[in-house]
């Protein structure tokens, strides 16, 4: 019993004559790694397209434009009168960190803007399959996919018509995406991610916003459209002629077939060097024309284009972005 009581004081008086440094060392931190499997949300963001109590560029007239009581709608020509509360009030975002997505590595931010009639969860993320190409892309890269219209005949931009509201969004994707990720050491990977702007058929007016007066001259990598041009041409002929250190694809099918040879037109008269091919290499600067057959759906173009899973073979074209080194030269990969 003494011998385990002069034990017990020995031990003691040990720990307390330990220094100061081996008594208050912190535990060893979790070392930032490749994300052991994927990340898939709907987040509500504060600074989203709706709602919006703005007007409608060039009509000098509000979007809301009928009463009904308290209630508020907007009217349109296809889709006639759709409400505020209904249609235009959703602010979650889709975001999508794919498996193996490694913040120590350059990242890419792509920024996805559905079409008409569409939702989150039901087309950009099961029909359209849209997290599924990024991760299968190969690329360091996550989605963020904003809400607009919900299951509307409406392409508007509602809050990204007016000037630096998608440079806020932008921002604000970064926080959301940190927080998702799990660890604050990853926000400057988000942050000072790269955007690839991408946008499948009446996705096109919000595209052209961006180029007009987005305000993210200095992140924006490229910008992808998806049988999605139908008008503004004079913000996409502005933007190209500038020729920006981006660059830009549109894919098409005959339901905008019109529209893109007219843009080709337009850009070849201001002397834009276009390709009617997919590049190797999507460098900065490339101006690209992707033509599918007649018979291609519209409604399956973002899954069954030109090939299948366009936006996959599209990211895969863009260079330094990998999610994982490459193999050394000479190495055998692995027999599955």
């Amino acid at each position: 019993m003494y011998r385990s009581l002069a034990l017990g004081a020995a031990l003691a008086l040990a720990g307390l004559l330990l220094p100061d440094s081996a008594m208050s060392a912190p535990a060893p931190k979790r070392e930032l790694a490749p994300l052991p499997s994927s990340k898939t949300a709907l987040v509500p963001f504060e600074v989203t397209p709706f709602p919006y109590h703005g007007e409608v560029p060039d009509k000098n007239q509000p979007f809301l434009d009928v009463a009904d009581g308290e209630r508020r709608g907007h009217s349109t020509v296809r889709g006639g009168t759709y409400w505020e509360d209904q249609t235009y009030s959703d602010q979650r975002v889709l975001l999508h960190i794919p498996k193996g997505f490694d913040p120590r590595r350059p990242a890419l931010m792509v920024v996805f803007f559905h079409g008409n009639e569409a939702t989150l969860a039901r087309d950009v993320r099961t029909r359209q399959a849209v997290p599924r190409q990024i991760t299968e892309s190969g690329l360091n890269a996550v989605l963020v996919a904003p809400q607009f219209a919900v299951n509307a005949l409406d392409s508007s931009a509602g809050r990204f018509w007016e000037p630096g509201v998608f440079a806020q969004f932008v921002r604000e994707a970064g926080e959301r995406l940190t927080e998702l990720y799990g660890d604050a050491r990853a926000r400057g990977a988000f942050h000072g991610a790269p955007v690839v702007v991408a946008a499948y058929s009446g996705g096109y007016n919000p595209a052209a916003f961006v180029l007009h007066s987005g305000r993210v001259e200095d992140r924006l990598r490229g910008v992808v459209l998806f049988d999605a041009l139908y008008g503004q041409y004079d913000k996409f002929v502005g933007w190209l002629e500038k020729r920006p250190p981006a660059f830009f694809v549109s894919t098409f099918g005959k339901a905008s077939r019109e529209e893109n040879t007219t843009l080709q037109r337009l850009l070849t008269e201001r002397g834009v060097r276009i390709q009617t091919t997919l590049p190797a290499n999507l460098a900065r600067g490339s101006v690209a024309f992707i033509a599918a057959a007649d018979d291609v759906k519209h409604m399956d173009f973002m899954t069954e284009a030109w090939v299948d899973d366009p936006l996959k073979v599209v990211l895969r074209r863009i260079p330094g972005f990998t999610r994982a080194p490459a193999a050394p030269a000479g190495a055998t990969p692995k027999q599955k």
